[in-house]
């Protein structure tokens, strides 16, 4: 099957109902996602220090970090096949329960293996939340603002993100490090709890597939191997690409003599910066496709990184991450959007686990590329090479997305045909 083809047999592929409006949906689409981003974005600055406060030496703090994402990366697969018997709303509200009772952990233990577990299991619930919220938008959402609407999704992610550390650095002025994880358990349990009032829009497609059973998460991979295969490993360079910025842009502030502060001003500027350009680059998505956006995210990367070795200047590293933030900000939601439009009618949300874990490979892989090249080589050197590789990226990123676009309009023709 070629990509982008799923949608054929979609009821999300028909035209916007007359009067429809995003905003309509707002709060049940993106409420949940805002206040539990909110407490990740509080947790995520500190996680690293409360490992630190309980023992662990600097390695093993960023080992505890990096359980985080071990802990998505895991549960990219069976988060699918739980959303795909429980629905999306039952879903959000035990990702939510139990996300809540990881922090509250977090908070109350006295030992780093405790605190590791907690965060790892934080991790898999975060997984099958993103799956949750997809899985809703597709059902929720015409195709015609498909992509704007899973942009909006990963700006309120942003927003959370951007919020959470500006309320916790108060808390921990005020109580210790310790309250912002009781924060992201209290926000957790909201986000949860504001599932339940959203309609549970898979229930009738759900009933109809326990009829006649559900299919395995690894037949649906099967079945859909050569659009992971192909467009599965440009989501998984899209992610490399984002997650590259975290390891190697405060690894070069700091070599070239920036202090930690104001590199922390510096993606201040850069997550402001990639807000205000998620919902510009979901209109693109929605009108113009998939691919003036897809390749942007992975060309800013590289063209950032080959102009990393010239920036010595708080400014001149300024300009390189923002202009790293806009092609991010530009390509907010893209992964979903694409996973949404590759994904099948039936065993949908098992094919949507498969298109997580692709991201999620992206995304630690990302860090562990910058983590192997400055081990070898200069760090000046690594930012070239990581700059190389992402300009061979965006190749690769704008043939198969391309030919996805190329396929959907094909798609959306046919079913516009009397």
């Amino acid at each position: 099957m070629p990509p982008g083809t799923a949608d054929r047999a979609s009821p999300t592929a028909a035209e916007a109902p007359p009067g429809f409006r995003l905003r309509d949906i707002a709060v049940a689409a993106y409420g949940p996602t805002i206040v539990n981003s909110i407490g990740h974005g509080a947790v995520m600055p500190v996680l690293a220090l409360r490992a630190r406060e309980l023992g662990a030496d600097v390695s093993t703090a960023a080992f505890v970090v990096a359980l985080l994402g071990l802990g998505m990366l895991v549960a990219s697969l069976p988060a699918g096949a739980v959303v795909a018997r429980i629905g999306e709303r039952r879903t959000l509200f035990l990702g939510g329960f139990v996300d809540a009772l990881a922090m509250l952990v977090a908070a109350l233990s006295g030992s780093v293996v405790l605190l590791g577990a907690a965060v790892a299991l934080s991790g898999m619930t975060w997984t099958a939340f993103l799956l949750a919220r997809q899985g809703f938008m597709i059902d929720a959402v015409p195709l015609t603002h498909r992509a704007r609407a899973l942009a909006g999704l990963g700006g309120a992610h942003r927003v959370g993100y951007l919020v959470g550390p500006l309320i916790g650095a108060a808390l921990i002025h005020a109580a210790g490090l310790r309250a912002t994880f009781v924060l992201a358990a209290a926000l957790s349990l909201t986000a949860g709890l504001m599932a339940l009032l959203m309609p549970d829009l898979g229930r009738a497609k759900r009933s109809q597939q326990l009829e006649i059973g559900h299919p395995s998460v690894w037949s649906v991979v099967s079945a859909h191997r050569r659009v992971l295969l192909t467009l599965g490993v440009a989501v998984i360079v899209i992610g490399a690409s984002r997650s590259v910025r975290s390891g190697l842009l405060p690894l070069w502030a700091d070599h070239v003599g920036i202090s930690a502060s104001t590199t922390s001003l510096i993606f201040a500027v850069a997550a402001a910066v990639d807000i205000c350009f998620f919902y510009p680059g979901g209109w693109l998505m929605d009108t113009r496709g998939r691919s003036v956006v897809a390749v942007p995210v992975v060309l800013s990367v590289g063209i950032g990184c080959l102009l990393l070795p010239l920036a010595h200047s708080v400014a001149a590293v300024t300009a390189v991450v923002a202009l790293i933030a806009m092609g991010n900000g530009l390509g907010s939601g893209i992964v979903m959007t694409l996973g949404a439009d590759a994904s099948p009618t039936v065993g949908r949300a098992q094919f949507l686990g498969a298109w997580r874990l692709c991201g999620d490979i992206g995304n630690t892989g990302g860090p562990l590329l910058v983590s192997l090249l400055a081990g070898v080589a200069a760090l000046s050197t690594a930012a070239v090479a990581i700059g190389v590789l992402g300009l061979l990226g965006a190749v690769w990123v704008g043939t198969w997305v391309h030919r996805a676009d190329v396929a959907r309009r094909e798609a959306s023709r046919e079913l516009s045909r009397p």
